[in-house]
């Protein structure tokens, strides 16, 4: 949603000249030379981000920052001084002010402060949406690129042709809660969804963990026990780190998948079942198919569908609604207050590399959380090599 600017400021060739440089930026532009014009323009809700001039015909723009405090949500409020009028705008930023610019105007200056405050709202707006969401539908919100799009629609094709479906990305990407997605897209979504991580369990045990094993199947086996193919019967399976599965195990697996049946270790008895199976990676399957270590026929079977989701510094402009996403949830969780991130602090979150993705950004999340008793996140919540990165 485009951002409406509201410029106030008593100059009409000033207010002319900053909102033809907006809307040529994209934005919307709507003008006050009083204040009792942005007054008036406010009580109408008009002005996500808010120009301000702070010397005007009848009074000064600072008193509007006191009535702006108690709107909800505040609106960015970018002042705009006349040269020497630091200390002013010092003033201002204590009151609540995001930035601030000193005439004459720079016109690239100008558009970063706007773009800043623009991401502001943003995020503003995606936690609203959010607050107004269910756990469920905010553990599903992912992303918005145009990439992040296509993934999602195919994802809800997968879901309701209950297709097996390949997830690949690096570790951290949200390959889990993505498959939780598909799961609650389709007609399975009231069925059960069971993970396993196939990295985590070894080769001795895997077999038992995924197939059950009857009594005396092995020692210790003296029960006899479902395994987890048979308790996701009607619902969704769904295999984390499937590469480091042996040979022997992924042969199994496609049997379950041509013929959706198994036997349980040590049983004679087959016994169907009505699986999908998602399965996740963040390994080169097809480089494991050259080496020998990973079936081909296993590969082809498991990508009916094969979505591949891009690490977090491919769809950097994500980043501010998944840090809204983060703050909503772990809010919700410890029974925090943090309403937002600074400018600031978000263009930090940025500029990182994120080599753990939007796992390691939840991380650093909640880190902030943890220690800002403020209304924002601001550079001094973050890491140290994080807080080092801003401009």
């Amino acid at each position: 949603m485009t951002a409406t600017v509201l410029i106030v400021d008593d100059e009409e060739t000033a207010r002319n000249f900053i909102s033809e440089a907006l809307m040529d930026a994209g934005y919307e532009a709507i003008e006050a030379g009083t204040l009792k014009e942005a007054n008036k323009a406010i009580d109408k809700g008009v002005g996500d981000i808010i120009l301000l001039d702070v010397m005007l015909p009848d009074g000064s723009g600072l008193t509007l920052l006191d009535r702006l405090a108690l709107e909800n949500p505040r609106p960015p409020v970018i002042l705009i001084t006349a040269f020497g009028e630091v200390d002013i705008a010092v003033d201002a930023m204590k009151k609540g002010a995001l930035d601030f610019l000193q005439k004459p105007l720079d016109l690239d200056r100008l558009l970063q402060a706007v773009e800043r405050s623009s991401e502001v709202v943003g995020l503003r707006r995606e936690l609203d949406l959010l607050r107004r969401t269910s756990i469920l539908e905010t553990e599903m919100v992912i992303g918005d690129t145009q990439i992040m799009k296509q993934i999602m629609h195919e994802a809800e094709r997968a879901a309701q042709a209950s297709v097996s479906v390949l997830l690949t990305g690096e570790t951290g990407t949200g390959k889990e809660v993505l498959a939780r997605s598909i799961h609650s897209f389709g007609p399975r979504a009231d069925t059960p969804f069971i993970p396993i991580n196939c990295a985590a369990l070894p080769d001795t045990m895997i077999e038992s963990e995924l197939f059950g094993h009857e009594a005396g199947a092995f020692t210790g086996a003296q029960k006899k026990k479902p395994g987890l193919i048979e308790i996701a019967d009607g619902g969704i399976l769904f295999l984390d780190e499937i590469s480091s599965t042996k040979q022997e195990m992924q042969a199994k697996l496609l049997r379950v998948l041509d013929e959706q049946k198994f036997r349980r270790v040590g049983g004679v008895k087959e016994i169907a079942v009505d699986v999908q199976i998602i399965a996740a990676s963040n390994r080169n399957l097809p480089a494991m198919i050259e080496e020998g270590t990973f079936r081909e026929d296993l590969y082809y079977r498991l990508k009916v569908v094969d979505l591949h989701l891009p690490p977090l510094r491919e769809r950097i402009v994500d980043l501010p609604a998944l840090t809204g996403n983060f703050i909503r949830q772990i809010n919700l969780r410890v029974g925090g207050v943090v309403e937002g991130i600074t400018p600031r602090a978000l263009d930090a979150l940025k500029a990182h590399s994120w080599p753990g993705n939007i796992r390691e950004l939840r991380h650093v999340i909640e880190r902030a959380i943890l220690f800002c008793d403020e209304e924002n996140i601001d550079l001094a919540h973050l890491p140290p090599d994080i807080r080092d990165l801003a401009s």
